[in-house]
């Protein structure tokens, strides 16, 4: 008897999930770390020779990456994924303006769509940054990228991973107050979800960024535009003023030791890279496979025999 499967859900609150997205779509622009690391993972395009026609970038507005695709993938057809309505919306508008607008030059991507309207197969780059950490479920958000990718398409994205904020946890342990944000997945876990979900020579690795404030007031200010605390293990009720007050006391006290006087908080970011091969269906008495697999199979070149043309 197969042992049961390890389920791939994250324990977070899921309305404190829902708030926390609602925020960061209605802001004016995607937190500076996104662009950041936007910057960071374009870099690492130079090393894929695959030219996309299409590209989906999922999701678009707190990716802040358009600019950074269109450099890369001038010819390409840029698809904004955005899984939030009122963001859908806000950009849909922006497309809608004249030529001559100004608006429509800064959101002129080809056309703005739900997850649920990108086509199996569609693009070939399915590109993420800094959205993986907010899906409750990283297994099935992986499935819904390798359907949404073409056969031999490649998935580029970005997370938090299990180093950030490290010495953040550690204070409210002292404190005993609880989790101050959800569990981060550790990436050699997305390489396993990765396979399981049907990519294949998946690469994972990760650097330590170390951002530094003036005051705490500043870095808490700027963790609630990273997000917020999502866990479900964090302490219930709301947070008073007073409350407020000592968790920016113990943070100057503690952070504020370093020799130029600043708050410093570490953030690792996961990098992830993965390429969706031909489906390999197993072998058994009974076979079910998905239409869009058995179409890219029938359409895949076969390969030359042994003994034929330029053989042995």
């Amino acid at each position: 008897m197969p042992p049961p499967e390890r389920s791939t859900r994250r324990p977070l609150d899921a309305q404190a999930l829902a708030r926390i997205l609602r925020r960061l779509n209605g802001a004016a622009t995607a937190p500076w770390l996104h662009g950041e690391v936007a910057r960071r993972m374009a870099e690492r395009l130079a090393v894929i020779k695959l030219q996309p026609q299409a590209i989906a970038d999922w999701p678009a507005f707190t990716g802040a990456s358009r600019s950074r695709l269109e450099s890369a993938y001038p010819a390409a057809t840029l698809l904004a994924v955005e899984p939030d309505a009122a963001r859908r919306e806000a950009t849909a508008a922006a497309l809608a303006r004249p030529w001559w607008s100004p608006g429509r030059w800064r959101h002129g991507t080809a056309r703005v769509l739900a997850p649920e309207q990108l086509g199996a197969g569609e693009v070939q780059l399915l590109w993420s940054n800094m959205a993986l950490h907010f899906a409750a479920d990283p297994q099935q958000l992986f499935a819904a990228w390798h359907r949404a990718l073409a056969v031999d398409g490649f998935l580029m994205y970005s997370t938090l991973g299990p180093g950030t904020l490290t010495t953040l946890r550690s204070l409210y342990a002292a404190q005993g107050w609880g989790e101050p944000f959800a569990p981060f997945v550790d990436m050699h876990d997305l390489g396993d979800m990765l396979v399981a979900a049907g990519f294949a020579d998946p690469v994972m690795d990760q650097e330590t960024l170390t951002l530094t404030w003036q005051d705490a007031g500043r870095a808490l200010d700027e963790l609630r535009a990273l997000g917020g605390n999502m866990a479900a293990a964090r302490t219930p009720g709301l947070r008073t003023p007073r409350w407020r007050q000592r968790l920016l006391d113990a943070l100057s006290a503690r952070l504020a030791q370093r020799a130029d006087g600043r708050i410093a908080l570490e953030f690792e970011i996961v990098y992830g890279h993965a390429f969706r091969p031909l489906p390999r269906p197993r072998v058994a008495a009974e076979t079910a496979l998905p239409l869009d697999d058995l179409r890219a199979m029938v359409r895949a070149p076969r390969p030359a025999k042994p003994g034929g043309p330029g053989g042995a």
